[in-house]
């Protein structure tokens, strides 16, 4: 998520990517006054699709048919690794950052994006 000034990202609790997604993302874009949604797409570091890509480009399609507002994807290499060292130099212990670094990655993802669209 992300302030109304798109300036900064904040955590919010990761979702499965599984079941009704569909109604999750219409009923998230709904309560929260959503106008952009922006997935990752995981690509290995040369680039190159894999398994992980396909799977996160079916979950855009399924989320982009759901909603009426865009959905826009970025590139999230690294962002896991750059996820754990913040939760890392914040203190968070081993077990701490393994429950935290799949928000803490969206986070690194959004900020990315708000970056280059600032």
């Amino acid at each position: 998520m992300s302030d109304s000034q798109r300036t900064f990202a904040f955590p919010r609790d990761a979702w499965a990517a599984e079941g009704d997604i569909e109604s999750l993302a219409r009923n998230l874009v709904d309560e929260e006054n959503i106008d952009i949604i922006v997935i990752g797409r995981p690509v290995s570091l040369t680039g190159r699709e894999t398994a992980s890509t396909s799977e996160a480009d079916e979950l855009a399609a399924r989320i982009s048919f759901a909603v009426t507002i865009p959905v826009e994807r970025i590139d999230e290499r690294l962002t896991t690794v750059t996820a754990s060292q913040q939760l890392r130099q914040s203190g968070f212990s081993g077990s701490e950052q393994r429950r935290r670094v799949d928000s803490a990655a969206a986070c690194v993802i959004l900020e990315a994006w708000l970056e280059a669209h600032q």
